[in-house]
């Protein structure tokens, strides 16, 4: 009945006890609170049926803030097992369990963060960006929502049942095969991503759909903000990227579940299909996660230099570009294994290529600046940091594009700098700076600059003291996922410094959490719906926007619709009617917690658990087509309220 759960995949170490009943007692306390202040009600209501893409954005944004607190809780616990476990020492964790930490905090980050933060803020931005009340498909966006939450949890429970994966976030095989893995950590790996990954692909079919069908009138393809253009070339990409990764992870579980052996070489499967395939999907996701970061820059960057952004046509081919030659450079990460010359030579030329409109975008972003009046603002610092860090990981990814070179740093710390100085200072950057940027949108509250400078400069400096020491550590030999090294090879003073960037960033993290908290309680408002003196259609509704975004659909005549707007305000003019909303569905709630019963089940094998929640899956879905009472309409008089 229970398949392959017994009793031993409660047993753990210390640490991960630790971590489990942290968990518990976490949620424990969160039940409590909700029940003694009587908010179950509110919640079910307001916010976990909610269709409202705002709602739906923030809720993104809260599950990627918790999942960032672990993932920088993973990221401290490997920089402290490299400077503990040194010679004679090896350390506070096993080998093992130190290859779950390191494999879950790659997944965690990518998926989990990087996804979830840039998913949150399209849905907050988008619809208001082109005039929208709404996406094309409000129930969808509640259940991509809830299955990406779904996939999230696997990770968290890993720590209480069984254990995690230990074969590196992207788990190649022979490594992730029944041979050498015959434990559930990669099937909770494969569950983790492949029903979050439907959540993503979904979104990025409404997303598309949205930005094609729901523009307001007037709003021609060249009059898109960058932000929405950068969002529209993410779809496109997730639409075809993650078909991909499905049928790879769909390969690996036959391999798993019925032993099909399709990348197992001794019986006729070739483990190079599967590192072809999921860097087919790899490479474009690392550009779904950074374009929302470049379009989120081209808006703070414009507004803090207070002029239009330059080269707002380049801007556009340049993002086009980079989304077409994003699916010919995936070998790049896997020159080693032996293709020849002719193919090393031909995907190293395309690596440096795709360079070429990343920098156009940087020098764009470095004119619009140019004889500005540029304000040093937490937006724009955060532009400044990421135009540091970025750059400097650009080019070292040009430098690991050389065949030659990517033989002596292939599989060293040297590339797992590069990576991140890519993903945190671009995704993470760019992401923060979007938040400081739009939080009194959706608040009315302005954050406190004093104290969100202050965690910039930690983030900043901590990041620089974590992953520059890398670099050479790289160049020296040292392996990702080292967890043991001995003392003459020269690394202890490196990771030692690296140790202390790690805390320099939970710092800065921990600021972050602060300014938030001082900026409620200071509650300065902002009344005026424009702090920033923005240009785009967002800042044309209050601080916070009512949940129909528009009491008029707006009709835009340029690229600056806003700013001509308070010239002349003619959307004020016209006579207020009534507003047609989708209602709130469980539909995304039910579903959500199925699939992740329906993948708890399969990690575990048992299949008649997986069948029965399968059927019902089906069944909620049928239920939905024939919901009555989807649609509401909002009346004038509440419209006036509002006003």
């Amino acid at each position: 009945m229970f398949g392959r759960l017994t009793l031993e995949a409660f047993q753990h170490d210390w640490i991960e006890y630790a971590a489990g009943l942290s968990m518990v007692f976490g949620a424990l306390a969160t039940v409590i609170l909700l029940t003694y202040f009587r908010l179950w009600k509110w919640l079910w209501k307001e916010w976990l049926t909610t269709v409202d893409h705002k709602k739906i954005g923030i809720m993104y944004i809260i599950v990627s803030f918790i999942m960032l607190f672990k993932g920088i809780f993973d990221a401290v616990m490997m920089r402290l097992q490299q400077v503990w476990s040194v010679g004679d020492s090896m350390g506070y964790i096993t080998a093992s369990h130190f290859q779950q930490v390191a494999t879950a905090h790659g997944v965690t980050m990518i998926f989990f963060v990087g996804m979830g933060l840039m998913f949150g803020i399209i849905n907050m931005i988008l619809p208001l960006q082109i005039g929208a009340r709404d996406v094309a498909f409000p129930a969808l966006n509640s259940i991509s929502f809830w299955l990406f939450t779904s996939g999230a949890m696997f990770i968290l429970v890993s720590l209480i049942v069984g254990e995690f994966a230990g074969t590196g976030w992207t788990s190649y095989p022979p490594l992730s095969g029944l041979k050498y893995s015959p434990g559930v950590g990669v099937d909770y790996w494969l569950w983790t991503i492949q029903i979050s990954g439907v959540g993503s692909l979904l979104s990025g079919i409404n997303f598309f759909v949205t930005i094609l069908k729901m523009r307001c009138p007037g709003m021609k393809l060249m009059r898109m903000p960058i932000f929405v253009w950068a969002s529209f070339a993410t779809m496109i990409m997730v639409m075809f990227a993650f078909p991909i990764l499905t049928a790879t992870l769909n390969m690996l579980t036959t391999d798993r579940l019925i032993d099909t052996k399709l990348f197992t070489t001794e019986a006729g499967g070739n483990p190079m299909m599967y590192i072809n395939l999921i860097w087919a999907w790899g490479h474009p996701e690392v550009y779904i996660l950074i374009l929302p970061a470049f379009g989120i820059f081209s808006e703070v960057v414009a507004v803090f230099s207070e002029k239009r952004l330059f080269g707002y046509k380049t801007m556009v081919y340049a993002i086009f570009v980079i989304t077409f030659l994003s699916f010919i450079v995936w070998l790049h990460h896997f020159f080693t294994m032996g293709s020849g010359a002719s193919v090393n030579a031909f995907f190293g030329i395309m690596t440096m290529i795709i360079a070429v409109p990343t920098g156009v975008k940087v020098f764009n972003w470095l004119f619009t600046m140019f004889q500005g009046r540029v304000r040093l603002d937490t937006p724009m610092l955060w532009f400044l940091g990421f135009a540091i860090v970025f750059v400097l990981g650009g080019m070292t990814g040009v430098m690991m594009s050389i065949p030659a070179v990517d033989f002596q740093v292939h599989n060293t710390l040297f590339l797992v700098a590069h990576f991140h100085s890519v993903i945190i200072g671009g995704v993470v950057f760019g992401f923060f700076a979007g938040y400081s940027y739009w939080f009194p949108k959706f608040t009315g509250i302005m954050l406190n600059e004093r104290i969100g400078k202050w965690a910039f400069g930690f983030w900043l400096s901590g990041f620089l003291l974590a992953f520059m020491p890398l670099y050479l550590l790289g160049f020296m030999g040292a392996t990702r996922r080292l967890d043991h090294y001995e003392p003459q090879t020269g690394f202890f003073p490196l990771f030692a410094v690296a140790g202390v960037g790690a805390i320099l960033i939970c710092i800065g993290f921990g600021l972050q959490i602060l300014q938030i908290l001082v900026s409620i309680k200071e509650n300065k408002k902002d009344l005026s719906g424009d702090p920033w003196n923005g240009r785009t259609l967002e800042w044309s509704t209050s601080s916070p926007p009512p949940h129909y975004n528009f009491a008029h659909i707006p009709e835009v005549h340029s690229i600056d619709p806003f700013w001509e707007m308070k010239k002349e305000p003619e959307m004020k003019k016209k006579p207020l009617h009534e507003i047609h909303m989708p209602s709130n569905t469980g539909v995304g709630v039910y579903l959500g917690a199925l699939s992740f019963i329906f993948g708890f089940a399969m990690i575990w094998h048992m299949f008649w658990l997986a069948i029965l929640s399968a059927i019902i899956m089906v069944g909620c879905l049928i239920a939905r087509l024939y919901e009555k009472n989807t649609e509401y309409y909002i009346s004038v008089e509440e419209i006036k309220r509002d006003a």
